[in-house]
């Protein structure tokens, strides 16, 4: 069995394959740049920058992309990762990701422009799960996400409290994990350290159909 390595071609920049997924899409969907961008709330300017490749979306704006779309972050993720391979969207029998592969995006931005944390899809192509490793700093609690897949959080480095909405709390320290149902509102914010490292695990599901947001 013959492991796949995650390496892309040679010069492939992931916002310009990304950017160009979004606008793919877009004309797909017969939205124009003011209308894409009034309904995911960015400027149209910026949504321009993104679809040429001069900027990079936080996962939240993606996530707002995505629902304007019909799609959601990880099948935008996908796809520019499959582009960047070449246009094979198959799963290998086995794959090695290296620490420095792999689709990442910032977390958030802060007012200053600065990326703060960050967002890497640690899988190549369609696959039964999604695990993703994120690296969080802030402190305060964003939007609720909420998507139809079940999902599984492990800390491996920090500690972060989880709030999952009428279901209640959960403060994780460093190897804690927490698994939560498909639709279950959820939101985290770091706690006693500056960034916490997390390995986020999500269930695959029909993702054309899907308007779920990633945590």
């Amino acid at each position: 069995m013959k492991a796949q390595n995650g390496s892309g071609p040679v010069g492939a920049d992931p916002r310009v394959l990304l950017g160009a997924e979004i606008r793919r899409r877009r004309r797909e969907s017969g939205l124009t740049l003011v209308r894409l961008a009034e309904q995911a709330q960015i400027s149209h300017p910026f949504l321009s920058q993104l679809e040429r490749g001069l900027a990079r979306p936080s996962m939240l704006t993606l996530a707002r992309i995505a629902e304007a779309l019909g799609s959601t972050q990880v099948e935008l993720m996908l796809a520019a990762d499959t582009a960047g391979r070449g246009g094979s969207a198959d799963t290998a029998q086995s794959q090695v990701i290296r620490s420095h592969e792999g689709v990442q995006l910032p977390r958030g931005i802060a007012r200053s422009g600065r990326e703060e944390g960050s967002t890497r899809l640690l899988v190549h192509g369609r696959a039964a799960f999604y695990p993703q490793e994120f690296v969080d700093v802030s402190g305060d609690f964003g939007p609720y996400f909420v998507h139809d897949e079940d999902e599984w959080v492990y800390v491996v480095t920090g500690a972060i409290v989880v709030d999952l909405g009428d279901h209640g709390d959960a403060r994780l320290a460093e190897g804690d994990s927490l698994y939560y149902t498909g639709r279950t509102p959820h939101r985290w914010r770091v706690v006693d350290a500056p960034q916490a490292r997390l390995i986020v695990v999500k269930a695959a599901g029909r993702e054309a159909d899907s308007r779920g947001w990633d945590g």
